[in-house]
């Protein structure tokens, strides 16, 4: 009887690592977005350049995975030089002092949908976070599989010690305080060796 258990939990654990699975970010498909409102009529966009994240222990249905992300705020781009060098500034991101953002948590799916759930750090500042995820499929490809994922979320920058501002005459601020972050992700399957 003992043996027999034995040889169940064994076929149980393989199976649970087998389906358990790591995977990393393809930085040439993926895209790490933001957006503020500019002056109460309009939005100004941008991205981050430099980035990486992994998914680890993750299911076929990614409910779980553990996720952890990071950015370069030196690697910051509005498609402007003067606007990304104030970003990188004190006023903003203080790319100096601190040259990260950071994600850290799980992908959790509740019902049909998933979400990103855990801790997001921009200038030493932690805050916990909620973000929408549509997990747009997983498939086959020449060195493991492909997963593909857009992720769209909100934060107060307020929250974050980002507090620059001026106030308009006409009513309302120059830049906004909610920004929306909109990350289009490619994972690649890794694979052993």
């Amino acid at each position: 009887m003992k043996k027999h258990l034995s040889s169940l939990l064994a076929v149980c654990f393989s199976f649970v690592a087998w389906s358990q699975t790591n995977w990393v970010i393809d930085k040439n498909h993926s895209d790490i977005g933001f957006s503020a409102v500019h002056m109460v009529i309009s939005e100004v966009t941008g991205e981050f350049k430099e980035f990486d994240a992994t998914v680890s222990n993750a299911p076929d249905d990614f409910n779980g995975a553990e996720v952890e992300f990071s950015a370069k705020v030196a690697s910051i781009s509005t498609d402007n030089e003067r606007r990304d060098n104030h970003l990188k500034s004190d006023d903003f991101f203080n790319a100096e002092e601190f040259p990260e953002v950071k994600f850290s948590g799980k992908i959790s799916k509740e019902g049909d949908k998933h979400y990103l759930v855990g801790t997001f750090t921009m200038r030493d500042v932690t805050k916990d976070i909620k973000f929408d995820v549509k997990h747009n499929g997983t498939i086959p490809a020449r060195n493991g599989r492909k997963a593909g994922f857009k992720i769209i979320g909100v934060i107060n920058r307020f929250d974050y010690g980002v507090k620059f501002n001026r106030a308009m005459e006409s009513g309302g601020l120059v830049v906004s305080n909610e920004i929306t972050i909109t990350c289009n992700v490619e994972l690649n399957e890794k694979t052993e060796g």
